[in-house]
């Protein structure tokens, strides 16, 4: 799954938060998902961060680089 924001306001940036499969190197254990968060700012990456969840990383995007919660959309 993908969500993607774009903002101009107070930055002009474009952001991506992947859900990725975390694959573990012992047998049986359960699937787990890491939800990966880029941020770039006129091409140039400012962020590559893995959280735990989808919430964390729109967070973690709203308070260390002011994008809106409400600007994510799903795309994938």
């Amino acid at each position: 799954m993908k969500w993607i924001a774009d903002t101009t306001t107070p930055r002009r940036l474009h952001c991506e938060i992947e859900r990725q499969v975390l694959n573990s190197l012992t047998p049986g254990q359960e699937t787990r998902f890491g939800y990966f968060l880029y941020i770039w700012e006129n091409g140039k990456g400012l962020a590559d961060e893995m959280q735990d969840d989808l919430e964390t990383a729109i967070d973690g995007a709203l308070k260390r680089y002011g994008v809106p919660k409400d600007s994510w959309k799903k795309v994938e």
